[in-house]
């Protein structure tokens, strides 16, 4: 069921710990964002800034900017995370749902994660608090667009069900139902942080 109303951007925070005792904080990604997002871009690794874009440019397109601080909420999903213990409380990681039409049920999905904090589990983390949000406007499936060589977003996506549709020039399609991949998230009692995400967002 879709909102009878926009929820505002700002209104939902999510507090926890990474695997390793890292204090974050999740919360949905606004236009004023485009500082923050701009800095950890050019933090990342430049394989990892070619992996997420397919660019290893440390500076990318202010238009590229735009579009993914341009957050409304339902056509524009984003959640970012932020460390809160670091100095500076710096971006860490973010996550993104964009439809590829106006109210449709379908979304293409993206999610990058600074290189020190990798493996600890704020990829999932993030996707569930993005497929939370997916749910409740009414979105049913996300495609995922990922260079053949990206093996963490394909084991990430594979291990929550997602089907591979196919593969061209190096790029591999998947396709996430967003209900089945809530439910393998919710079933993962072995990770505290996304069970925080379920207890604060979902109850």
């Amino acid at each position: 069921m879709m909102n009878a109303s926009p929820r505002p951007l700002t209104d939902i925070v999510v507090h926890s710990r990474l695997a390793d005792g890292t204090a974050v904080c999740l919360r949905t990604i606004t236009p004023d964002d485009a500082p923050l997002l701009r800095a950890g871009i050019a933090a990342l690794s430049t394989e990892s800034r070619y992996l997420r874009f397919f660019s290893p440019a440390a500076v990318l397109p202010e238009p590229v900017i735009e579009r993914l601080v341009d957050v409304d909420g339902h056509d524009h999903i984003g959640w970012g995370a932020i460390c809160t213990e670091c100095a500076g409380e710096p971006a860490i990681g973010a996550v993104h749902a964009v439809r590829d039409r106006h109210d449709g049920p379908v979304a293409e999905y993206s999610v990058a994660v600074a290189d020190a904090f990798q493996g600890q589990g704020l990829g999932r983390m993030l996707t569930a608090a993005l497929l939370i949000d997916c749910r409740a406007e009414g979105l049913e499936a996300l495609d995922l667009h990922v260079l053949s060589e990206n093996g963490a977003a394909r084991h990430l996506v594979k291990s929550l069900g997602a089907t591979w549709q196919g593969e061209s020039a190096g790029v591999a399609d998947y396709r996430l139902d967003v209900a089945g991949a809530l439910a393998a998230l919710r079933a993962d009692g072995e990770a505290q942080g996304v069970q925080d995400v379920f207890a604060q967002l979902a109850g």
